[in-house]
Order: structure tokens, then sequence, then C-alpha cells
């Protein structure tokens, strides 16, 4: 059932920003960022929005939905709770993804995973992962599993 605000559809989440020091979108750092996007979780830069030193966009899988990384000062810090997720679309994804964040991991011990979880809230079983790389916000992934 539409919502009468949103005739249209339901409206979704299109970004997510975040203020970081202005060497991790340089060189070195925006290269790890890229990396760890592109190899964990398919996200890819959009090299047209990128600034050296100021910008960094990355696409999460659509144009129209990414994460936004400016430099500024101060930077953004936040507590261990505070967090950013994506729904996927089954287990095997889910648990996919988990895979490439601990073949990641193994090659950068900045990499923290919080391995897979299940939250058993009755009607809907809620599986989940943690992501933490660089950025002062975690990322979480989800699949919702729904009980008969």
């Amino acid at each position: 059932m539409a919502h009468p605000f949103y005739p249209s559809g339901v409206p979704r989440m299109n970004h997510v920003a975040m203020t970081v020091p202005a060497e991790l979108l340089a060189g070195e750092g925006r290269a790890d960022l890229c990396r760890y996007f592109s190899e964990v979780l398919g996200f890819d830069e959009l090299p047209t929005m990128t600034e050296d030193r100021k910008r960094l966009v990355l696409s999460c899988v659509h144009w129209d939905q990414f994460i936004f990384l400016m430099a500024g000062d101060p930077t953004m810090s936040c507590p261990a709770g505070d967090h950013y997720g994506f729904g996927v679309g089954s287990l095997q994804e889910l648990v996919a993804a988990r895979d490439r964040a601990r073949a990641f991991a193994a090659s950068d011990e900045r990499m923290v995973l919080d391995d897979l979880r299940a939250d058993d809230q009755g009607p809907v079983v809620i599986h989940s992962i943690y992501l933490t790389y660089l950025l002062p916000m975690r990322c979480e992934l989800q699949w919702w599993e729904f009980v008969p």
C-alpha cells in the first residue's frame, strides 16, 4: 500500500556523507578506500566527482546510491554503535560479502569484521555483518529471513 506522501513509491536512502581528513582522500588513502569498497562491497569510485584531498564519491552499485566522503575539520567521530546499512537479497549474498571481507582483512589488518550473527525477532531473523575500514562509521549488511 502506497503512503499518501509518496504515491509513486517508497522513498529510499540514497547516500551517506562523512567528513574525513583530507589525507584519506588523496594518494594511498584514496587507493585503499577504493580497493576496499570495490573488492568487498562491489562499490566503485565515481571519478568525475573525485577532487583530490577534497571529495570522494563511491557508487553503491547504482549511480543514485552513494557514499559521499568530504575533507573537513573537524572530522566526523561517532560511537561504535553508529553505522549505516544495506540490505542484501539472500543469505548467500551476505555470506559471500563476509567471505570477501575476511579475505580483505587477511591482507590489511585495519579491516575489522564483526562476523555473521542472527537476531531472532520472532517473525523475522535478521542476519548481519559489520565492516569497519578507515572511516569513522561502520557499515552493516543485513538479510532478513522471514519465518513462516
